[in-house]
């Protein structure tokens, strides 16, 4: 199914001419293909342009939009409607800091979503097709197919090549809930669509995307209902941090059911019906809307992947660390390929697949160093080994902490919820993993996530001056609390004895 992008004004009408131009001539083909990417979103897109910036003759297919879902329905929509919602929420703090917002605010939702379309059409000539072809790809509008181990047919095009990345993301699909399949949902690929602020909105799956959009249509004046199955919310990040998340939903005015079993969907007069059990109390939940943040399956149904000798599951693309496929000569990257589903990570296996299948490179995906981030507020940002990850990995570790309650500039600006939690491997300064939960953590955590990629540790950290006052002053004490671990009561006695000496 394809993504509709609604509704059809200026800025929906430029976003397409952009990544789908309706006049749009695919080139004719002429020899073989140094490489061929299949499918236009992040992955896609950067290993077409590397490899045609390093000379190689490439080749491009998208059957829909390119920028995939990250342009269109995903990162850049989603932050678009964050940016208002926060402020609407900092407004509200700001009575806490003596600011006496007496006339209060209106909520121009359609303006919103409109401010949104402009901004993404904006950020679309960067994945045009036009941008794409003035770098030396041959850009193909329409569907791929596998015909053969080294050949793709798109329409009456038959293209050749020595390499091929397949970058066909993934969708949104429905869970197994009764009584889904009789109403009308929303999901990511649509939300972004709407043009009217629903009053009630039922949100199932409380991970990043269910996150995100229940805290910002609650701010947006939204009766927001949150579900999720399992306990609390985004519940495969540290509890601690995951609670700041929970507790800030509900503050906003968001109604957050977790441990929702039994869950059943009846369409009655009055709306939708989320009919549930939640910590052993029953609900029975009207809303108008329903948007399902749950459940992804890999977009390879019209891939023909036998004929090319591909081996594929129910998640996607099978690949070796290399990001190889079962045709040697095929590789896949991306969300087709990946328990990653970040934009970040399709980048930058898209980089390895350029070094691996142009220059017989031997790049692993698991050297990758991959954080990610959610975008609430407070954000909460993750990179590396969790304690559960740890354990189950065998990795013994130690852990610091630092509450944001006690740095300065949190303090300053009404900022105090949340910390930075560093792992490092027990008894050195290697660090493991760590979480951040707080105001800007997505933008704190690629100091973390640069000393992991390059072996440099809580020592390093320590030692490196941070301008004051600032919130990445946490990440410095982090550094200053491993310090104090190497003074153990042996060399405070040494030293002891050394500044008693020279006192004589």
């Amino acid at each position: 199914m394809q993504t509709l992008i609604e509704p059809q004004d200026s800025h929906n009408e430029t976003l397409i001419d952009n990544v789908h131009p309706s006049d749009w001539t695919n080139p004719t083909t002429d020899g073989t293909y140094n490489l061929v990417a299949i499918g236009a979103g992040t992955a896609g897109l950067v290993s077409a342009a590397g490899a045609a910036g390093l000379g190689a003759k490439v080749a491009l297919i998208e059957r829909h939009l390119m920028g995939g879902d990250c342009l269109n329905v995903g990162c850049v929509p989603s932050k678009g409607l964050l940016g208002p919602a926060h402020l609407i929420g900092r407004a509200r703090e700001g009575r806490d800091m003596g600011l006496q917002l007496k006339d209060g605010y209106d909520v121009d939702f359609p303006g919103l979503m409109e401010r949104m379309r402009a901004i993404r059409a904006k950020i679309s000539h960067h994945d045009s097709a036009k941008r794409f072809s003035d770098l030396g790809v041959d850009v193909f509008i329409g569907e791929a197919r596998f015909t053969g181990p080294n050949t793709i047919e798109v329409g009456d095009r038959t293209l050749h090549f020595k390499k091929a990345v397949i970058a066909t993301g993934a969708r949104a699909s429905a869970p197994p809930i009764p009584g889904l399949d009789q109403i009308d949902y929303l999901t990511n690929e649509t939300i972004f669509s709407l043009t009217e602020r629903s009053k009630r909105l039922g949100i199932i799956g409380a991970g990043p995307i269910g996150c995100e959009m229940a805290q910002s249509f609650a701010n947006f004046g939204t009766e927001v209902t949150l579900i999720e199955a399992m306990h609390g919310v985004l519940p495969n990040e540290d509890p601690e941090a995951s609670e700041y998340v929970k507790y800030a939903l509900i503050k906003d005015g968001v109604n957050v059911l977790c441990c929702g079993k039994n869950v059943e969907i009846e369409k009655r007069e009055d709306g939708i019906h989320l009919v549930l059990d939640s910590h052993e109390q029953a609900y029975d939940v009207a809303v108008d809307q329903l948007l399902v943040a749950v459940g992804r399956a890999p977009n390879i149904d019209a891939l023909n992947l036998e004929a090319a000798g591909v081996e594929a599951h129910k998640k996607g693309i099978e690949v070796d660390d290399h990001l190889r496929t079962s045709n040697r000569n095929i590789f896949a990257a991306g969300d087709v390929a990946s328990k990653y589903q970040f934009t970040h990570a399709a980048d930058f296996m898209a980089r390895i697949v350029i070094q691996n299948a142009l220059f017989k490179g031997r790049a692993k995906a698991s050297a990758l160093t991959i954080p990610w981030c959610t975008y609430t507020a407070p954000e909460l940002a993750h990179v590396g080994l969790t304690p559960k990850t740890a354990k189950d990995e065998g990795v013994e570790i130690d852990t610091y902490t630092q509450p944001f309650d006690a740095v300065d500039r949190n303090m300053l600006e009404g900022e105090t919820a949340g910390f930075v939690r560093v792992h490092t491997r027990k008894g050195t300064d290697e660090i493991v993993g760590a979480t951040i939960v707080g105001a800007h953590a997505g933008d704190m955590l690629p100091e973390i996530v640069l000393a992991m990629t390059h072996g440099l540790g809580l020592k390093k950290i320590a030692s490196t001056i941070h301008p004051y006052p600032t919130r990445a002053e946490a990440i410095r004490r982090i550094g200053d609390q491993y310090s104090r671990t190497r003074l153990t009561p042996f060399v405070k006695k040494l030293m002891g004895k050394w500044l008693a000496w020279q006192r004589r």
